[in-house]
């Protein structure tokens, strides 16, 4: 299996998406996800940085267990509720199925969410950026920490990234450090959501349940 990691310079909830029980990275990273080397079974790190004040600490990892197009995410039932809505919390704001194919036009949309401009309008920038990604990656083998993200303990310091680009081949045939690593993460924390966003600071949250409409 791949260990891919990356840097994270912001953190909304939006890319990834840890919500409904289904963390999903639909939008961003587009080399990550039009990586033809990015299988089921890889494990995908998110790793903060200096420009969000948590350098080498661990924002996410995921297991890759579903690969899927635009088209698919959006048309999975089970996926309506990753669907923005812009008016609504800030899980509902923050829904990444943004993407799908007009059958008329043959165009991808990209419907009103946190990637278009005021109104709705089309941000041409995003949406080349996250179009040329092609699939969205999903996993429900995930634990996400966002602003309660922990340091990267000495003993997996290997599964760091200093660079600014994503990281992989340097772990390749490394199962068992790989494993080991994702073996701590269960051991010590668990599965699943574990802190907010950590850019939802930003919104100077009232104290009550966040995910109530889960």
């Amino acid at each position: 299996m791949n260990c891919f990691r990356y840097k994270l310079d912001h953190d909304y909830g939006f890319a990834p998406n840890p919500f409904h029980g289904v963390l999903s990275l639909a939008t961003c990273k587009s080399q990550l996800r039009m990586n033809k080397n990015v299988k089921i079974g890889d494990w995908i790190v998110g790793l903060g940085s200096v420009s969000m004040g948590n350098l080498h600490y661990i924002i996410f990892a995921m297991k890759v267990e579903e690969i899927m197009t635009f088209d698919q995410y959006w048309k999975d039932p089970r996926f309506d509720c990753k669907k923005p809505v812009v008016n609504g919390s800030l899980v509902q704001m923050y829904g990444d199925n943004v993407y799908h194919t007009d059958i008329t036009t043959g165009r991808i949309i990209q419907e009103y969410s946190a990637h278009s401009k005021p109104g709705g309008r089309t941000n041409g920038k995003h949406w080349k950026r996250d179009v040329s990604g092609k699939n969205v990656l999903l996993s429900t083998t995930f634990y996400y920490f966002g602003s309660s993200c922990p340091v990267i303990p000495e003993d997996y310091s290997y599964i760091d990234n200093d660079s600014r680009a994503i990281k992989y081949i340097d772990l390749a045939g490394e199962d068992a450090k790989i494993q080991a690593f994702v073996d701590w993460l269960d051991a010590t924390y668990g599965k699943g959501i574990h802190g907010d966003p950590c850019n939802w600071k930003e919104f100077d949250l009232p104290k009550l349940d966040i995910y109530e409409d889960e």
